[in-house]
Order: structure tokens, then C-alpha cells, then sequence
């Protein structure tokens, strides 16, 4: 939407800001954007206002900003800025997006740094645009962008906590294109990079949305997904004996996320309920041996967030950061999981039950389903939202009394 359309302006927007005019297309820095001092507004020549920022939530702020205070000149705005007329510019949203709604975000994410926008033009070699946030992702989340003279994009970054970030970032890039090459619906990778404070990756946009509720044709449809990894793994990032040791509590292989074993080692010291929950889980798995390695791409977060569905089609599976290797019954579990919730869903669950059975045996699903309750709990917990462990308990005991009836 041009700024005429939206609020009655005409011609190139431009605006007085730190004491000089910036034109069409520059940047600038807004002394009225308090508390956000490394963000930059750039107005073009199609005048059209877009805003570096993490979301059109803090574009509407800013502008509201600019003219409640006075210090914004806006030429041809008949509206005049005092009255704040010029905030309705950056209520459109590029694509038909809903309006940001950071209540449905979870934790608040962190603001996006405008040297990473910066670095992904230089490797993309356009320039980059945010146009909004979509739903999920932590960190900085997952924003949607517009390239100069291209398609949209999805870009997600994280925060540089540990020294190996860029090679985890390279090798789901190895990944994706790997699979994609054998038929995988996963969105392309157009670039990955970071910078001293950021990691980051720039995906291809699939215009689908969230698959908000499993249907059985949707779960139907990723379990055929799911063959298309058979023997697939190509990155030595083994899933399948990761499970192992967290579900048996065994210290030795590796250790794909130290912080999460820490964490769940120490799940019994919550509750006593979840105490039991755990005690059950480590006596099912004490006597289960070591997997071998298996051939298996895994995604490792197969659930219902990262799958995108369009008329009832999933048209991509996305979100493979964690990928790796292992048994693609690592998938089938967690997509298990989100069966429980709809009693329409029992059937397909059970028809899930029997392919994990035939990839891993009884022992081996055992350990799979330890894995993901063990991983279920620990996230609530860790994340203050005691509400939801009842909950969990209670899907963890149902999970493996019904996997118990095929023992």
C-alpha cells in the first residue's frame, strides 16, 4: 500500500530527523525512537514506509511517535501531523499479513541488529526489507522480508552463544539442500552467515500458513513425507543415540545439547509427580542397549508448527536447524505426540505406533518416547509455564501405557 493510500500523503515521504532532511530512500537515525538507537527508518521513492525494526508493532509506535511529538515533516500530508495521522502508514501490511500480534509470540523477541540485515545483503547481494513478523521462533524470530528486485524471504537469527553456531547453521544448510535434491518440501536456502553478534539464515517464503490442528490426512501425508528420509543421513549429528543416552541417563556418546541433559537430569527435583513420571521412564529404558547408527535423515522437530499446509496440502516442512542423523521413527514420535488432543486422531496414531514398531522394535520406540515426554517436560519447565506440566504428565503416563498394550 503506498502512503497515499493509507494515509493521504503524496509524493516522496520525507522527514526531519538528529537536524537535517532525509530524503527518499536514505536512512535514518529518529532521536524520537527512544530506546531504540541502532534502528533506521528508510522511506522510498514509491513512498512506501518501511521500518527497520523487529515487527510492524514497533513501525506503528514510531511513526505514532513521530507525530504526536512534532518533530516529523511530512510534505503533502493533509492531514497534518499533529493529529497523528501518518501512524495509519504503517498499519498496512505488505501481502495480506495479519497484524502482528506480539501476545501470540510467546516470550518478547529480541530486537533484530541492523548489522544483520546489512550482512545478509552483502551475501544475497540485494537489499533487504522487513515487511513482518510470522508466527513462532525464538531469539530474534522468524521475520518475513522482501529482497530488492526478488522474491520474499524468511530470515531467522539467533544470538552468538557458542563458537560452533555458524558450522550448526552451515551443516542444516548441507541438509536442506541435500534433501531437497531427493524430493524433501523444504523452502530453500538462499544464504546463511553472522556477524560478531549473530548467527543467522535466509530461507525461501512459502505462502501457506502453520498446520494449526493435525487432520488424519495432514499426518497421513507426513508419514509418506517421512519415507522420503530413508537413508538419507548425510551429517554425522546423530539423533537416534542422542535419544539413548538422555532416555537412559548414560553418560557417554555424544552429547548433541549439553544444557538439555543438564536440565533434564534434574526434572525428578520438580515434583513428585514428575519424579514418578521419570522413574518410569528410566526403569523402561535401564535394560536397553545402544543403538547402532542409523541411515536416517532427522528433522528433529516434526511437529505441527513447522509443517505448512495450503486447501488441506502440506506444501512444506520447514524450521531444519537441528537436523541430522538417526531413525526417521524419531520424527514419527514427535508427531505422535501431537495426536493425543484430538480424539479423531486415534486411528492415525495407532497406524504411527505400528510404523515406529516397524523401524525400531519395542525397545527402540521405548526409548523415543522417553525422549520426547523427558523433552516435554523439561520446556515448560524451564520456561516458568508450570500450567502446562499437568498436562504433559498426564500425555507422558497415556503415551506409554498405550505403547505397554504392544509390548
Amino acid at each position: 500500500m503506498t502512503a497515499e493510500g493509507a494515509s493521504g500523503l503524496t509524493g516522496p515521504v520525507e522527514f526531519e530527523s538528529l537536524g537535517r532532511s532525509i530524503g527518499a530512500g536514505e536512512r535514518a537515525l529518529p532521536e524520537w525512537f527512544e530506546g531504540e538507537p541502532k534502528r533506521t527508518a528508510i522511506f522510498t521513492a514509491q513512498s512506501k514506509l518501511e521500518m527497520v525494526a523487529p515487527s510492524l508493532d514497533l513501525v506503528r509506535f514510531s511513526v505514532r511517535k513521530m507525530a504526536s511529538t512534532g518533530r516529523g515533516k511530512v510534505p503533502g500530508c493533509r492531514h497534518g501531523c499533529a493529529r497523528g495521522e501518518i501512524g495509519v502508514v504503517a498499519t498496512s501490511h505488505p501481502g495480506g499479513d495479519r497484524p502482528f500480534d506480539p501476545m501470540s509470540q510467546g516470550k518478547h523477541p529480541e530486537k533484530l541488529p541492523i548489522d544483520v540485515l546489512d550482512d545478509v545483503a552483502r551475501v544475497v547481494g540485494a537489499e533487504v526489507a522487513l515487511l513482518s513478523r510470522l508466527p513462532g521462533g525464538f531469539d530474534v524470530g522468524a521475520l518475513r522480508v522482501q529482497l530488492a528486485g526478488r522474491a520474499e524471504a524468511v530470515l531467522k537469527a539467533w544470538p552468538r552463544t557458542r563458537p560452533n553456531q555458524l558450522d550448526e547453521v552451515l551443516r542444516a544448510q548441507r541438509v536442506v539442500e541435500h534433501m531437497r535434491r531427493r524430493g524433501y518440501p523444504t523452502p530453500a536456502c538462499l544464504g546463511v552467515g553472522a556477524t560478531a553478534t549473530h548467527v543467522w539464515h535466509l530461507m525461501d517464503f512459502v505462502d501457506a500458513t502453520p498446520a494449526q490442528e493435525l487432520t488424519p490426512s495432514i499426518v497421513e501425508q507426513l508419514m509418506e513425507i517421512t519415507e522420503l528420509q530413508a537413508g538419507q543421513a548425510s551429517e554425522p549429528y546423530d539423533h537416534w543415540s542422542y535419544a539413548w543416552r538422555l532416555a537412559t541417563g548414560q553418560e557417554s556418546g555424544q552429547d548433541l545439547a549439553p544444557s538439555l541433559s543438564r536440565a533434564v537430569a534434574d526434572l525428578s527435583g520438580y515434583s513428585s509427580v514428575v519424579s514418578a513420571l521419570v522413574e518410569r521412564l528410566r526403569l523402561m529404558c535401564a535394560d536397553v542397549p545402544a543403538p547402532r547408527e542409523a541411515p536416517d535423515m532427522v528433522h528433529a522437530d516434526f511437529n505441527p508448527n513447522n509443517v505448512l499446509v495450503r486447501n488441506g496440502a502440506v506444501v512444506a516442512v520447514v524450521d531444519i536447524g537441528n537436523a541430522g542423523s538417526g531413525t526417521r521413527a524419531t520424527d514419527l514420535t514427535t508427531l505422535q505426540w501431537h495426536t493425543f488432543q484430538d480424539p479423531r486422531l486415534d486411528g492415525v496414531r495407532r497406524r504411527l505406533r505400528t510404523r515406529i514398531l516397524d523401524l525400531v522394535d519395542w525397545e527402540g520406540a521405548a526409548v523415543l518416547a522417553a525422549t520426547q515426554i523427558l523433552t516435554q517436560l523439561e520446556w515448560p519447565i524451564r520456561h516458568g509455564h508450570h500450567d502446562v506440566v499437568p498436562g504433559v504428565v498426564k500425555r507422558g503416563h497415556r503415551a506409554l501405557d498405550e505403547l505397554n498394550t504392544l509390548r
